[in-house]
């Protein structure tokens, strides 16, 4: 059965590491929601190969309406923590305890919203002691899933096993 993802996406996001799940959770019939400040802005990736039109603005949707998050990384997730409505919007879904897909930085929105200690995590290098600190448990793996509601990883390099994990997930909904 179809499930729709919302992404949480600005900016200077890492291309792949949107791209390829979106690619493969809709190639799997998923729908994947793209959520701004601005709906129908054109946000660029910071490799200047993806550009992705903004489907809802964060004014105007609730975490109730989606099944799972997908936290991309680059810069998107540190420039989408200074907005109190994405970090809420963040929290929120941590609280619903439905999935959450973080990759590279992605976790930084996960630290924002209070949503990492007691977790199993990882990400990439830079932001690792950020993690730690916050209270993750933090591995250095490919991807690693915790209680299969969390499924993190920590570069490009790594989406394979990510879109893996989280296509499993999606599936067992």
């Amino acid at each position: 059965m179809s499930k729709k993802i919302a992404v949480l996406i600005t900016d200077g996001f890492e291309d792949s590491e949107f791209t390829s799940p979106a690619e493969a959770y809709t190639k799997a019939g998923h729908e994947v929601v793209t959520i701004e400040m601005e709906a129908g802005k054109t946000v660029t990736g910071k490799q200047g190969k993806a550009q992705v039109k903004i489907d809802k603005d964060i004014d105007h949707v609730s975490p109730a309406e989606f099944d799972a998050l997908l936290l991309p990384g680059g810069h998107s997730p540190d420039s989408l923590r200074g907005d109190d409505r994405f970090v809420s919007f963040t929290k929120e879904f941590v609280a619903s305890g439905k999935p959450i897909f973080a990759i590279c930085h992605g976790p930084q929105l996960l630290i924002s919203a209070n949503g990492v200690r007691g977790r199993k995590m990882t990400c990439v290098k830079a932001i690792a002691v950020d993690l730690k600190n916050a209270g993750a448990d933090f591995y250095d793996k490919e991807v690693v899933v915790d209680n299969d509601k969390l499924v993190t990883s920590r570069t490009p390099e790594d989406l394979p096993a990510f879109n893996q994990e989280s296509l499993r997930i999606l599936n067992n909904l």
